[in-house]
């Protein structure tokens, strides 16, 4: 049995819910874009951010979302300015904020007990203030996808062709990476630091198995990455293991699935034809 008449369990569902649907949004522009290890360097990068809040005394999630939008912002100019290789740039910059975060972590008065949660998640810890910004956010999210749905399809799928159609592409990009940095902050309680990037591409690229189109892709990722927060919380809730980790267990134990059904069916069709 499940604990679906406490308190902590509910703000979990709701803040999972919340959660897929931030990442479907943000995720689907990331994986079409094929920015999955920016965001992956954007996520490692905001420890340094946690690190420094926790030395200098201001709010250690603030400080996550302008490290990790900075960071954003950094190697969008690097990859303009190519003077750099990106994958590169993204080693650099993810290994500079853990470096940083971990630094000013150790100073810090104390050091920070709760520093594992800010690595690994603690979805069950979800306040109800914490649950009504992330709702807000998501609010905020939805709502700019669907008022800039044509622009934002334009841009993830053909950058190059929407800037001469006179679409403002640099400012997409950059509230894209703006939303992205919030995202992961936002994402930080329920797999945490390590794992978020898996949030952004792996219901996405479910999601990518049956569908072609941006739109089907965005809300059947949400469906998918929904189901990998409920399903790693029971997991998590029945085999006390930590939530975070079950979760994106889940999601990819999803798509090997998916993938796996996929490839046998066509197979099959196949061999129907011969």
């Amino acid at each position: 049995m499940l604990p679906l008449e406490t308190t902590f369990f509910q703000h979990a569902l709701l803040g999972g819910l919340f959660a897929s649907l931030l990442c479907a949004v943000v995720g689907t522009y990331v994986v079409t874009r094929r920015m999955v290890i920016v965001g992956g360097g954007m996520a490692h990068a905001s420890l340094g951010g946690v690190g420094m809040g926790a030395y200098f005394g201001f709010s250690p999630l603030g400080g996550a979302a302008a490290f990790a939008a900075l960071s954003g912002f950094l190697l969008n100019w690097l990859g303009r300015k190519r003077s750099i290789r990106e994958d590169s740039a993204v080693a650099m910059i993810w290994t500079f904020g853990m470096a940083t975060g971990i630094l000013f972590a150790c100073l810090a008065p104390g050091f920070m007990t709760d520093l594992p949660a800010y690595l690994f998640g603690d979805i069950l810890s979800i306040s109800a203030t914490t649950l009504r910004w992330l709702a807000l956010f998501c609010a905020v999210v939805v709502a700019f996808y669907l008022l800039l749905r044509g622009t934002i399809v334009s841009i993830a799928c053909d950058r190059d062709f929407a800037r001469t159609q006179g679409l403002p592409v640099r400012t997409v990009e950059a509230l894209f990476t703006l939303l992205t940095a919030l995202t992961i902050v936002a994402c930080l309680h329920m797999v945490g630091i390590i794992m978020v990037v898996s949030l952004l591409s792996v219901p996405q690229l479910t999601a990518s198995l049956f569908v072609r189109r941006y739109d089907a892709m965005v809300w059947l990722s949400a469906v998918w990455g929904f189901a990998a927060c409920v399903a790693g919380l029971c997991l998590s809730y029945w085999f006390d293991v930590p939530s975070g980790a079950a979760i994106i267990l889940v999601g990819i134990v999803i798509y090997a699935l998916a993938r796996a059904i996929k490839s046998l069916c066509l197979s099959l069709r196949r061999i129907s034809k011969a």
